[in-house]
């Protein structure tokens, strides 16, 4: 253990981008149980005030819901992440969104990955909040958020430390 001290000291952390231009806030102040408990993992969420959806990490495109408001990846060194445009979304079938990447596509940090039609969402009557969860948060020592800001997309929005 001594000699630790001498050993160059590794960077654990790694950080997420922002999928989108808007303001991040907490997961607990989306409007559904699903997200806010936590259940799913922890995150942050994003009230986009563009229609763009970007990557948050660079890695492989796990999947894409066939409804195109979803899409989950896992960034290179395993960080499992699902990012959901919009809360029960999946009702408008498509609508209003549309898809640039498919299962198996690598990408990198801030590659597109959906287009969504933001006030076809809120016409329908759905919230576009969107959050980005880490799925595999309990194999880490903390995922945590940086919130109340508004972000551009690349941003640093969740700090995820090694354990």
């Amino acid at each position: 253990k001594m000699f630790n001290f001498f050993k160059k000291k590794q960077n654990n952390t790694y950080m997420l981008g922002a999928v989108a231009k808007g303001k991040v806030v907490e997961l607990k102040e989306v409007n559904d149980p699903t997200f806010n408990s936590g259940m799913l993992g922890q995150g942050v969420a994003i009230v986009p005030s563009e229609g763009k959806i970007y990557a948050p990490a660079d890695g492989e495109i796990a999947m894409v819901f066939e409804t195109l408001h979803a899409v989950s990846m896992t960034a290179d060194n395993g960080v499992e992440i699902l990012v959901h445009v919009g809360l029960d979304t999946v009702e408008l079938k498509g609508e209003g969104f549309e898809g640039h990447v498919k299962a198996g596509d690598k990408v990198k940090k801030g590659d597109l990955l959906l287009t969504v039609d933001l006030d076809a969402v809120k016409e329908a009557g759905y919230d576009t909040i969107t959050p980005m969860l880490v799925c595999n948060t309990d194999d880490y020592a903390a995922v945590e958020g940086i919130f109340g800001k508004d972000v551009m997309p690349k941003d640093d929005v969740v700090s995820i430390k090694m354990k």
